[in-house]
């Protein structure tokens, strides 16, 4: 009797799906993409609410930049937007050029991929420069 080919979806542990993916830039940059666009989606509102705050008078306004760029931890909520913009940015034109057709292969998409997480490395580590310190 043969043995039957089984062609089900095997269940793979969350320490081997990292351990793979993270060996690949391209994998780590999709992930990255997928989190900084959730980050930003979720810092949505309170930054409607900042700018809310800063268009009713100059008051408000005064009281809003104080309260956000007096502290520290309104500059780094607005590091943490900027970085996810950032982010989201420079990989998001990865992926437009890729819709192209250009850089499709696996050596070159690789390549392009790591690119793109250090130009956005770059400019991330410049707005933490700008914003927070």
């Amino acid at each position: 009797m043969h043995a039957v080919k089984s062609n089900r979806p095997v269940n793979l542990s969350p320490d081997l799906i990292l351990a793979v993916n993270l060996k690949s830039p391209v994998a780590i940059a999709s992930i990255l993409h997928r989190i900084s666009g959730i980050v930003i989606f979720l810092l949505i509102p309170v930054l409607l609410y900042i700018l809310q705050g800063t268009l009713e008078s100059p008051e408000s306004f005064a009281a809003i930049k104080e309260d956000v760029f007096g502290g520290f931890i309104g500059r780094f909520l607005v590091f943490v937007t900027l970085a996810g913009l950032l982010y989201h940015f420079f990989v998001g034109l990865k992926h437009l050029v890729m819709d192209f057709g250009i850089a499709e292969e696996l050596e070159s998409g690789r390549n392009f991929a790591k690119a793109a997480l250090g130009v956005s490395a770059v400019a991330i580590a410049l707005a933490f420069v700008w914003v927070v310190l």
